[in-house]
């Protein structure tokens, strides 16, 4: 009995060490969370299992072991961005022949400078020639006697060394030795040759000799603080552009991404592309820390030039439009841009422009120069005051005015006859000042705008689809002088005067809003310029339709985003970073591309007269010239000139104490067709708004007899403006 109970027990034992050698410690083990909560698992016990019914997506592993790192080969292939093969100066004809003018002219004025002090490098050469030959005699005799080796025998004997010293000692004998005989032999056939060649040589290889020698005695007799040769041109001596640098200048930005990586020994930026030589400057670009975007960069731009030990207008760094906002492209100058000599403008000698195809009108910070399609556009340049708005303006003007087939507006609401070169030459209509007469001849010139704008859409819809495929003005239809098709260019410097103006203001831009969204499909362009980028001199209903925007200096968000559109600063296109040296420096956004930084052609008064002359010229040649530039006035009509609120007390009947504003429109209509002809009710509403009428709702009777409530005026309202504003001039 004994011996059967003991040996079950020992089989128990080895059963229940097998199972537990069998099982999985960890499975056996006891979790964190039940060791804290004390109720962890018994020895030998079975692990908890999921339930087998529950919904397998449940629970779902999002990194799977062993599944695709990434995309294959061939869609990285695809995805790849491939630099070009030919660098784009050289694939450029223009850049190429610029680079081709700088190195000829560089290398004539190289060679004229030392050509012009040949004879005065000549007289001191041979003035300094008796030093150069006594040093020469001095290097010779150190030389034999082996004097470079001279302070290493002192200092073997100074330290008792004997062995050091006979073996120098033995090594100078050699030297002596081999020297004293080449010195004989040189001493012996220098005289011999120059004696033959004395005697034997005609005279101009004599004198050529001698002078060799003559130079290069003086060459070696020249001081060194006093050099006979100068350079030519001071080469500036910037810094080559190195990952250190860059680095090195991000750090030093206090961005806290930034200082975190690099100081757990990373690099705090991640290059993508190698740093290369990119124009007269250099181009760094890649990956911003996580978190970090180049607007956080841009925003510091002072402080990485400090970085980067460079002047402010050498250093831009820029967004890539096609890569995320932690991707930094960072170009760095030679040259300061606001020191640099500007490009001459390709079209300030000769030329002519067809306002179909693109125009250089400035260069980038590279020098690569960026074209404008004036036509299909319209535009609204904004900056502070003495920035270069307002040249900026007259340059788009003056590329207008070399198309002879363009009818140019030109309004200088300023009144310092900044674009009298282009209005009193070229220009069918123009005015400059804001007097009561400036503004009544622009109001009068816009309403034959629009009614121009509205004739050419119907000429646009008469012809045939062959003839005009997409509705719209071609260069081929503007040629024909017998459509009337041909641009009509306005360009309007500090256009806030029209739109904040008491009594037209609202007319203003109703038809300015008109242009801009209609009139470049009928080849009308609207240019306006403003020192006040803001809600109430560029209207809303403007800049949001404006194709091409020019972004001067400005102070601060709102304004950048009034001219380069909403969300701009934020996508760190910030014309506020421009400094006040930088003048004519814009961001320019047009030509179906992003936001570029661009400097505008210097065109000066005196050279913009140049242009406008010989604009004027191919204008007379073709017959093209005519209105203002041609000595011609607009024809008067008494219905231009108008009082609206005398006209409406005049139309409405006395007995009228409300009225709606449609039939008001239509009695307007009936007193003057052609001023209110084209008027709707809500034009009418716009109108009265300056005057201090506010429309609002009215009861009315209708034709059939029914009361309705409808937008109209009150009597009692025209009556009280015309009593202040008849007491106001009074007082004044």
């Amino acid at each position: 009995m004994n011996h059967e109970s003991g040996d079950a027990h020992e089989r128990e034992l080895f059963a229940r060490l097998e199972k537990e050698i069998d099982a999985d410690p960890l499975e056996s083990a006891p979790t964190p969370a039940e060791e804290e909560s004390g109720n962890s698992r018994p020895t030998g016990s079975a692990p908890a299992r999921p339930d087998e019914s529950a919904d397998p997506t449940d629970a779902i592993m999002v990194d799977r072991p062993g599944g695709p790192s990434g995309p294959g080969l061939m869609d990285r292939v695809r995805g790849s961005k491939r630099r070009p093969v030919i660098p784009a100066w050289a694939r450029s004809w223009g850049e190429f022949k610029t680079a081709g003018r700088g190195v000829a002219a560089y290398a004539w004025h190289v060679a004229s400078y030392h050509a012009v002090r040949t004879p005065w490098y000549a007289l001191r050469l041979t003035v300094q020639a008796p030093r150069g030959a006594a040093r020469f005699l001095g290097e010779s005799m150190r030389w034999v006697s082996d004097a470079e080796g001279e302070p290493l025998r002192q200092d073997a004997a100074s330290r008792e060394d004997v062995g050091d010293y006979l073996k120098l000692s033995r090594q100078r004998d050699r030297r002596v030795r081999w020297r004293t005989l080449v010195s004989i032999v040189a001493g012996i056939v220098g005289p011999t040759v120059a004696l033959a060649l004395y005697v034997l040589a005609p005279a101009w290889l004599l004198t050529l000799a001698t002078s060799v020698v003559i130079m290069t005695l003086g060459r070696l007799g020249q001081s060194a603080d006093a050099p006979v040769i100068n350079r030519a041109v001071e080469i500036p001596k910037a810094t080559k552009l190195t990952s250190d640098i860059v680095l090195r200048a991000l750090g030093s930005l206090g961005i806290h991404a930034i200082n975190q990586d690099q100081s757990k020994a990373g690099p705090g930026f991640t290059f993508t592309a190698p740093i290369t030589r990119d124009g007269p400057g250099w181009l760094a670009e890649g990956d911003l820390p996580y978190g970090v975007t180049v607007t956080d960069v841009a925003d510091r731009r002072e402080r990485l030039a400090s970085g980067l030990r460079r002047p402010l207008g050498c250093v831009w760094p820029e967004a890539v439009a096609d890569e995320h906002t932690g991707h930094l492209r960072l170009w760095v100058g030679d040259e300061d841009l606001s020191k640099t000599r500007p490009a001459p403008w390709p079209l300030a000698e000769s030329g002519t422009v067809d306002l179909f195809q693109p125009v250089g009108w400035g260069t980038d910070q590279r020098g690569r120069w960026i074209d404008i399609t004036l036509m299909f556009i319209a535009g609204v340049i904004g900056a502070i005051p003495r920035m270069g708005k307002t040249f900026l303006l007259r340059l788009l003007l003056l590329i207008a005015a070399l198309d002879v087939r363009a009818e140019l507006h030109t309004y200088d609401l300023k009144g310092t006859g900044d674009l009298d070169a282009v209005g009193d030459r070229v220009a069918y209509r123009h005015r400059a000042g804001e007097e009561d007469a400036d503004i009544e001849y622009a109001i009068a010139d816009l309403r034959e705008l629009r009614e121009e704008m509205r004739r050419r859409a119907k000429v646009i819809r008469s012809l045939p689809r062959d003839i005009c495929p997409e509705s719209k003005v071609t260069t081929e239809l503007a040629s024909k002088r017998s459509l009337g098709l041909h641009p009509i260019v306005i360009g309007v410097d500090e256009c806030q005067v029209w739109f904040e103006h008491d009594k037209h203001g609202a007319e203003f831009e109703e038809i300015c809003v008109d242009l801009v969204k209609r009139g470049p499909a009928t080849g009308i362009v609207l240019l306006l310029a403003t020192q006040r980028p803001d809600k109430d001199s560029i209207p809303k209903a403007i800049s949001a339709n404006a194709s091409a925007r020019w972004c001067l200096k400005v102070m601060g968000q709102v304004e950048n985003d009034m001219v380069l559109g909403t969300g701009a600063y934020k996508r760190g296109v910030r014309a506020t970073l421009f400094a006040w040296a930088e003048k004519g420096v814009c961001y320019f956004l047009g030509e179906g591309a992003d936001a570029r930084i661009v400097r505008a052609a210097l065109v000066d008064a005196v050279l913009a007269d140049t242009i406008a002359l010989r604009a004027r010229a191919l204008r007379e040649r073709a017959g093209r010239l005519a209105g203002h530039a041609a000595g011609e006035q607009p024809e008067t009509d008494p219905a231009v000139s108008y009082d609206l609120l005398a006209d409406l007390l005049a139309a409405v009947p006395d007995g009228t104490q409300k009225v709606w504003n449609e039939v008001a429109v239509a009695a307007l209509a009936e007193l003057r067709p052609g001023v209110y002809g084209e008027w709707t009710p809500e034009q009418l509403t716009l109108a009265l708004k300056p005057c201090g009428v506010r429309t609002g709702q009215v009861w009315g009777t209708t034709e059939d007899g029914k009361s309705a409530n409808r937008r109209g005026i009150k009597r009692a309202d025209l009556l009280k403006a015309v009593a202040e504003r008849e007491g106001g001039a009074a007082a004044a």
